[in-house]
């Protein structure tokens, strides 16, 4: 039973309005950081952007080399994947629950003042 209120344009501003349709096609919120298609490539980009994170990576990295290795290969591996996918898991929960937010506003009832 909640309404927006949407008011329209009154043609005083129409340079500004012809401006802001272009860059603002639909009057939809989106407030999610994904699509289907981003979400693996700009998590991963966003997950090593952390310090802890990096530090992992080059620990795998130096643990492939023979003169180096400490571990087995997988073992070294196991910490980042479990952070990563954690981290992943996390973002996924966030970011739908953010849809489904932004799918019940545009959803909403709206009451458009008009003359």
């Amino acid at each position: 039973n909640k309404w927006r209120i949407v008011w329209p344009n009154n043609g005083r501003q129409w340079k500004d309005w012809i401006q802001a349709s272009t860059f603002y096609s639909g009057n939809r919120i989106r407030t999610t950081r994904y699509t289907w298609f981003t979400f693996f490539p700009q998590n991963l980009f966003e997950q090593f952007h952390r310090l802890g994170n990096l530090y992992f990576f080059f620990l795998v990295v130096l643990n492939w080399f023979p003169q180096v290795e400490v571990f087995h290969r997988e073992i070294t591996v196991l910490p980042l994947v479990v952070v990563l996918l954690a981290s992943m898991i996390k973002d996924a929960i966030e970011d739908h629950r953010k849809y489904q937010y932004d799918k019940t506003i545009n959803f909403t009832k709206t009451r458009v003042y008009d003359k």
